[in-house]
């Protein structure tokens, strides 16, 4: 007598109705909204005329230059408050917890215009070798920005950096300096290249954040996108247009470098997780093919 051959399993796809609901919403509430869009009392002809305006493109030039420096003097400054914080020795520690203290606790906004007006302050700055100058001459609106967003910026990015510090298992720098190395050297070597890991993704959200924050500058009449903007709508009365254009740019700028973070991230990623996240076009093609198998028939 022969056994009965097992019966063959079946995969059965799964309806995710509420995935489907949820679509139709999110689409209808998109098609209200570019309906409401559609019937403002917008010149779009003057926003596409003012997308490539000279004045534009040089403030949008600006916003990216500035959010470029500042962001680079808070990773610098980051850095070296993180070991700080992390140092055996409590003054230094105190500073830096103090420093990150201040600078989180405050508005940036704030802390532009009191760089903006330190002559209030100080009427002279006086520089070690190199002499004295007006603080006027010295605090320009480009200087003044670049300190009140950079040095707001190093007090978060010294938080990041900390965290991947303290990601690093302590079993690898206790073996590191069982081997003789030294601290800096042990920090170059091992803790950094691991640390970059927890680092690199809330820093390219910092970065991204900053094009956004840069805005700000224009109260210290740094002419950045939106000073620029604001300066020609201020003579045509175009304001909502202008406003536009400047948004446009916006969204250019954090696009790019959204795309450009993703890939950071997968490169550090690399050696750490078995499977890279996937890129956008990986992503949107298994999402057509997840519906395709969910379609009702």
């Amino acid at each position: 007598m022969t056994a009965a051959p097992p019966e063959r399993l079946v995969a059965v796809p799964v309806r995710h109705w509420g995935r489907w609901l949820s679509a139709v919403v999110a689409i209808g509430l998109f098609g209200l909204f570019v309906h409401a869009l559609s019937g403002a009392d917008v010149k779009w002809s003057t926003t596409w005329q003012f997308f490539t305006f000279d004045t534009i493109v040089k403030g949008a030039g600006r916003t990216l230059l500035i959010s470029v420096l500042a962001q680079a003097l808070g990773i610098v400054i980051g850095v070296v408050v993180a070991v700080m914080r992390s140092s055996g020795n409590p003054v230094t520690a105190a500073i830096g917890w103090l420093y990150v203290w201040f600078f989180r606790g405050t508005p940036v906004l704030l802390q532009l215009l009191v760089w903006f007006n330190l002559a209030f302050l100080f009427q002279t700055l006086s520089f070690p070798g190199l002499g004295s100058a007006q603080t006027s001459d010295v605090m320009t609106p480009f200087v003044a920005a670049l300190l009140g967003l950079g040095i707001n910026e190093g007090a978060y990015m010294a938080e990041i950096v900390r965290a991947g510090l303290t990601s690093v298992d302590e079993g690898q720098t206790e073996a590191a300096q069982a081997l003789g190395m030294r601290r800096g050297l042990l920090l170059r070597r091992i803790v950094l290249p691991q640390a970059m890991r927890v680092i690199v993704p809330p820093t390219g959200n910092e970065f991204i954040n900053m094009l956004k924050t840069s805005a700000l500058a224009s109260i210290v009449q740094y002419g950045e996108l939106l000073l620029a903007a604001q300066a020609i709508y201020t003579n045509n009365l175009q304001i909502m247009e202008l406003l536009f254009a400047a948004a446009l740019w916006y969204l250019i700028l954090t696009s790019v470098f959204s795309i450009g973070q993703f890939y950071l991230e997968r490169r550090f990623a690399r050696g750490a997780s078995r499977n890279l996240p996937p890129t956008p076009l990986q992503r949107l093609h298994r999402s057509l093919r997840s519906a395709r198998r969910e379609m009702p028939r």
